[in-house]
Formats: structure tokens, sequence, C-alpha cells
């Protein structure tokens, strides 16, 4: 699991200035002037715009991002409201361990005290919980730039037990993994799919040596050339 990164703003933007010139368009002719065209990019200019407090993308109450996730929230203390990937790119995947059962890390991402949450965690029996959505940075890696720029993938189990992996989780967590390369461009290798002790700066040791990488990354790869699958019934809820 992760450490605490820092919070951000939340708002609503505004459409329109007074003489139809967009909101937009002020502030990035105003980023312009104060750092010189010259200076920034487009792309550069657009990232800005989307860091700035009050300006957010459309967003629906309970709705995620993986068709096969089961959305269950995690505490609003535990990520920093973004709008990724227009204000910070995605390009890695972060595989992380609980260290516990999935109840225990559903209980503890929901708990503002902890400081901590991923974006998903897959249970034993391949049943995936989307906690934050994609579009928000989770405080997962103990990096602020990997918070910033990956997706946090938590695992049911121990890292010195191999017998936690199971069949059904790893195809599970790889058909995951696929879709949100898929969807963000991220190359399905060993340097965009990392494992949280591979994080700089990270005290973690997850996924340990028992999370067989080359069984992984083959899973991973064949669901991102398969069709996708119709959303699958959920399995039995284990937090009642």
């Amino acid at each position: 699991m992760g450490t605490k990164g820092t919070a951000g703003a939340e708002g609503t933007a505004g459409e329109k200035s007074g003489h139809g010139i967009s909101r937009r368009g002020l502030l990035i002719g105003a980023a312009v002037t104060a750092v010189g065209a010259a200076a920034l990019g487009w792309e550069t200019l657009e990232r800005v715009w989307w860091r700035l407090p009050g300006v957010d993308k459309p967003r629906t109450p309970g709705e995620v991002d993986y068709a096969r996730a089961e959305w269950i929230s995690a505490s609003a203390a535990n990520w920093r409201r973004a709008d990724r990937p227009a204000d910070y790119p995605i390009d890695r995947v972060v595989i992380h361990v609980t260290q516990g059962s999935y109840q225990s890390a559903v209980k503890v991402f929901q708990d503002p005290g902890h400081g901590a949450a991923a974006h998903y965690v897959v249970r034993k029996d391949g049943h995936v919980a989307q906690m934050i959505r994609e579009l928000d940075v989770a405080f997962h890696a103990g990096n602020r730039s990997y918070n910033e720029r990956s997706v946090g993938i938590e695992h049911e189990g121990f890292v010195d037990r191999p017998q936690d992996f199971t069949e059904a989780m790893y195809g599970a967590s790889a058909r995951l993994t696929a879709a949100i390369c898929g969807r963000y461009g991220i190359p399905v290798d060993r340097e965009h799919i990392v494992g949280h002790v591979e994080v700089p700066g990270a005290d973690h040791t997850d996924p340990g040596k028992h999370w067989d990488w080359d069984r992984y990354l083959k899973l991973v790869r064949a669901a991102d050339s398969s069709p996708s699958p119709s959303p699958a019934p959920d399995g039995p809820d284990l937090l009642s």
C-alpha cells in the first residue's frame, strides 16, 4: 500500500466571460503572456488549464472506468481530485499486494486517517473493486510523480504466500491492466507495468518475489489482443 500525497482544490468551472471570450481562452492567454509563447507548447498550456482550480471534467457518481468492476468509494482524504490524462499523462500501472484481506484493504481505503488508497482492489476470486476514478490521483505509490502518472492496483494477499496469487486473481488483474494500457496507450512491458517496490523512494517490498511477472505480462498481452468481454456478474460480496 502507498503513502499519503497532498490534497487538491475542487470546484466548478465558469463558462464564459462578459465579452464572449471563454474563461479558458483568457487564462491560457494570460499564461502565454506571463511565461512566453516560445517557452510553452500548446500541450503544456492544455495541461496548465486542466490543473486550474475549479476546472473539472464531467463526473457521474458511482460510475466505473472498468466495466467489470464494482464501485466502492475510498475516502476523499486518500486521493486528490484531478482531470487525468488531460492534466497529468498516465503512463504507468503499479502493482501492489495488500498484506491482508480484501475486506481489510477496502476498510482502510475508506478510512480518512489512513492517508492512502489505490484505484482498484482485486480479490482472490477475481472480483474487482474500483475505489477511485482513474481521472483522480490516488495516494498509493509513495512518490508524488508516480501517483500523478499511474493507476494503482492492489491484490489481496501476502507477499510471502505464493498461494494467495490465484489463477482467478491473475486473470482478472491482467484483463484490468490490459484495459488500462489500451485506454492510455501504455506499452505492455516491465518499464511501464511495475511493482510498488520499484517506485523510486518507496519503502515497500510488494508484490514480492512470488509474483510471477512473466506469467502476468503474457496474460496482459493475451487480454489486450482479445475482444472485450461483456461485464461479468459480481462475485459474492465479502464485505457484509
